[in-house]
Formats: C-alpha cells, structure tokens, sequence
C-alpha cells in the first residue's frame, strides 16, 4: 500500500509534548509547519504518535521486581445464593442523583442498602469477591454504612485496604487497625501491645477486655494512667462505659481529680449512672436540699430554690461552674445537680410520691421546664423506664404535640430506654392524637420493622394528609422512613391508596397526582424488601429419610 503524502512526510522527530498538543487543539488549529495542511494531517499525527509511542516504551528501564502481597485470609462464611449476589450488585450500582430530578415511583436503593447488609450479615454470608471494590466505594462515601459493610466484606476487605489509600478508612474503623488482638490466655502479649502499642491498637485493646472481663481491662488502665495524655485518657476513660460496674468505683474517684477538665466530667457523668455511689449519694444531697414539696398552700406543689454558688466541692464532683451564653448561672447548677442525682431519691424526698405523681406535682416560680428536662437527662443517662414514663405521659395529652417542658428530642430519648414494643405503642398513640408533624424524631427511634399499630398509624396519618390536599412533600422525610421500616406485608393495604384521588376544591393542583406517585414508590419498595429477605432466606436442611 502506498503511503498518503502526509504520512510519507511524517516528522517522527517531533516531541511528545508537541504531538499532545497537536491532538487536543485538533490539526485545523494547530498543524505544524514541516506538514501541509489537508485531510491526511490526523492520519500524520496518529501515525507519529504511534512512532513516539514505540520509541518511548522501547527506552524505559525495567522497573524493580516488587515483593508480592501476602495472600487475603480465607473467609469461611457461606457464599451468597446466587439471586441475593444479583440484587447487592443492582443495589450498589445504583448512585444517588444518579437520573437527576424527581425520582417518580423508582425505589431508592442506596437506602436499601444498609438494611440488605444487616440482613446478610445475620444470615452469617460472605460479600462476593468481585464486589469488594464497589462496597468499599459506597462505605467510603457513607460513615452509616461502614460496620455493616465492612462485617459483611470479611478480611478479604482489610487485604484490599492495605493495598489502595482510598479504603484506608477500613483499617481505622476495624478494633486495632484489623490486626489479630491478644486471646484471654496471652497475658504477656497483652501487657506488651498495651506499653507498646499505636493508640488505635491499645483502644481496640481496652476495648475488647472491657467486654471481655471489665476488671482486667480497668486494672490494665491503671498501670498506665498517670503516664498518659490528657486526650488518652479521656477516650480511655470512655470505654468503661460498657459493663459500668460498682467495683469502677474507687478508680473513676481518683479520676475526678484528674488534671483534664474533660476527663473529670466524664468520671463525674460515669460515677452518678451508679446510683450506689458516693457521688450519687453527694448530688442527691445538693439536689435534695434544692426541691421540696410546698404543703402551705393547700394543694402540694414543687419550690425550688437554686444554688447560690458552685464551691469546689462541686466542680470535684463534674459540675461545670460557667454556664452557657443566655443561661443562668443557677439554673445552670440546678439543672447539673438534679441530673446527676439518682432517680430513686426523689420518692423519699417527695413524700413517697411515685414518679407519676411527682412529675404531675406544679412546680411554683417557672422552674418546671428547667426540672423537668433535668429528669428527662437523669432517665436517659440511668436508663430509668419508669421515670421516662412518667415524663412522657400519656401520648393522647395535649402537651405532648406542642412546646413544653420534654422536648421532640427528649421524647426520642426517654422512648429508647422502653422496651420496642412499648415504644411502638406509645409512638403510635401519639401520631393517632397529633398526627405527623412532630413524629420524624420518635419514629426514628422505633424498633425496624415497625409493629403492626404503628405501622398502621402512620399510613393513615399519610391518608388523612393525602385527602387534606396539599402537597405530599412537607411528608418527604416519614414517607422515606416507611419505605425502610413499614412491615412488607402493609405492601397489599396500600394498592388503594395509589390510585389518583378526585381533586377536591380546596386541593393544592395537582396534589393527588404527586401522592399517586408516592405511595406507588412506597408499594414498590416494600415488595422490593420482601423480595430481599426471601432471597436471602436460610433454606431448611434436607433432612434424611427416615430408617424404616
């Protein structure tokens, strides 16, 4: 074949750097002078570059033989059935924003992910090798994903980790940077990854034998504490919180008198969850003598009188003597002493009132709110079912939709120390009174998937919000809560509401269309979900015949 005339004249002398430029400003603008401009000046350029190319590779020096990896540790868990390995790859191929706009009655898989995970890793599965690389992409861009996604990748992920920067993060997230930690009987490797460990590794470490045996983890802590820093010893000290024990005592004592700040407040918040202790018993003394019952007036009701001043006794004991901006100074110091005492005391002090009672007595001088949400801390922070109860009332009472003393927030709190059937119900009680408006919060905190009545609640909630006409998107956020958390079976109750309603006169335009729309993605995700946990369903063993 005869050569073009360009391609005969090809200049294979010309830098790499001009042929570059010559290719990204297109030859009509850019055509260098040794060649005449035409049709066959690209066919030049390529065929230069395939020149340049060749002599480029042909005097690189041979790179060093790199050591090669050790080899991944074997997983022994099951492998995925085939159909649930098909549905994690849709799911993880699937980007948020990925189609722009409205997302119509598509369901959102990426916030299927996270419940696909927890359903693979109870059934005890192993992530399929080809998409490690893809979950730990989506780990990566989601901290909420991570202990899910990294217990379901298995050690094959940690290998990875070592190997790309990016995944980095799996080494952080995992107890010890995903090293092996010292078993029960290794005593002397123990003592020597904690005097010679990195902090992560010593964490994971103190971790683990918190869990393990408390009183040798506290014991290993003490070896030590005096030499630490300030920050150590503060994430140190946070570990006891698992397995917070009487015999903790006397070492979180010694702690309150730690140079950090930081550390005596959290030795103090450790120490007054033991209501047995001697701080308990001191803060139940300073609130004690702070609120009283007022018989003078007929019927009984709460004073309180604040503390006029925060002694040292107290900043030993973790209270905080400078008080936020726009706070008192003495309703700062109330409100510490009262959460910090134990909830059993305030029967005895109150006249042997139950908490009910206690909390339905009016308190004089607008100190209410301050008490209360001071209680509402103590029953978080004792995991007091009965005091949070009592602080949340009944769900049908006015107060519980609207400002008062206990808060949204507080109220989500004080129902997660409620068994999840109860929380459910008392959840459900409330969006029956006052509906939708403030229940994001309380939802949150129930039990996936939702119980029967508060499933039910909350669709006809969204149907009374529906035949209202407005718009469904002031609903945005519980409508994607009960695509996560709506029992499946709910799928078959919710057809009807998918048809486009009639357009009343009062109705936002084109209102129905949008919650048509709404509940059809709902229907979908919910079969969708279904779908998920039959494929991932343990099949029952084949049992043998019987032996005639």
């Amino acid at each position: 074949m005869n050569a073009t005339p360009a391609s005969a004249g090809v200049p294979v002398e010309s830098s790499w750097e001009e042929l570059v430029t010559v290719a990204l400003l297109g030859t009509e603008r850019r055509t260098p002078p040794v060649w005449a401009a035409g049709r066959e000046v690209p066919v030049a350029v390529l065929d230069a570059a395939a020149v340049a190319t060749l002599r480029r590779r042909a005097g690189m020096r041979p790179g060093r033989a790199a050591v090669r990896p050790e080899p991944a540790a074997p997983d022994p868990r099951r492998p995925l059935p085939p159909a649930a390995a098909r549905r994690l790859a849709v799911l993880l191929a699937d980007r948020p924003g990925a189609g722009g706009g409205r997302r119509g009655t598509a369901p959102d898989l990426m916030e299927l992910l996270p419940q696909w995970l927890a359903l693979a890793d109870a059934q005890g599965f192993a992530a399929p090798p080809e998409t490690l690389p893809a979950l730990l992409d989506a780990a990566r861009g989601r901290t909420d994903l991570r202990p899910a996604a990294l217990a379901f990748a298995g050690p094959r992920a940690l290998w990875l980790a070592r190997l790309n920067p990016d995944w980095r993060f799996a080494l952080r997230s995992m107890p010890g940077g995903g090293a092996a930690l010292p078993g029960p009987d290794e005593p002397e490797r123990t003592q020597r990854l904690w005097q010679e460990g990195l902090f992560a590794e010593r964490v994971a470490l103190l971790t683990a034998l918190r869990a393990r045996r408390p009183a040798t983890a506290r014991e290993l802590l003490a070896t030590t504490w005096g030499t630490e820093r300030a920050e150590d010893r503060l994430m140190f000290l946070d570990s006891l919180r698992s397995g917070l024990e009487p015999a903790d005592e006397p070492f979180l004592e010694r702690a309150l008198t730690d140079r950090s700040r930081n550390v005596r407040a959290t030795a103090a918040e450790l120490l007054s969850a033991l209501p047995g202790s001697a701080l308990a018993a001191r803060m139940a003394a300073r609130a004690g003598s702070c609120v009283a019952v007022d018989r003078t007036q007929g019927a009984p009701s709460i004073v309180v009188e604040a503390p006029h001043e925060c002694d040292a006794s107290m900043e030993r004991d973790g209270v905080v003597p400078k008080a936020p901006a726009g706070r008192g100074e003495r309703s700062w110091w109330l409100g510490q002493l009262v959460e910090a005492a134990p909830l059993g005391a305030w029967p005895r002090r109150l006249g042997g009132r139950t908490p009910v009672e206690i909390v339905a007595l009016p308190v004089t001088d607008d100190w209410r709110n301050e008490l209360h949400a001071a209680w509402c801390r103590a029953a978080v922070r004792q995991r007091d079912p009965g005091w949070s109860r009592a602080l949340l009332g009944a769900p049908s009472a006015a107060e519980a939709g609207g400002p008062g003393a206990v808060s949204p927030a507080e109220r989500s709190k004080l129902l997660a120390t409620l068994g999840p059937a109860e929380r459910a119900e008392w959840v459900a009680g409330f969006i029956a009174t006052h509906g939708l408006s403030e229940a994001f919060q309380l939802l949150g905190v129930c039990a996936v998937p939702w119980a029967e009545p508060l499933g039910r609640a909350v669709v006809d909630a969204l149907d009374i919000a529906r035949d209202a006409g407005s718009y469904p998107w002031s609903f945005s956020g519980v409508m994607g809560l009960a695509e996560r958390c709506l029992d499946p079976l709910e799928a078959g109750r919710l057809d009807a509401l998918t048809a486009i309603p009639d357009e009343t006169e009062n109705a936002a335009p084109g209102a129905g269309g949008y919650w048509s729309e709404a509940f059809q993605r709902l229907v979908t995700t919910l079969r969708l979900r279904a779908e998920m946990t039959a494929e991932l369903a343990v099949p029952e063993p084949e049992r043998s015949p019987a032996m005639p």
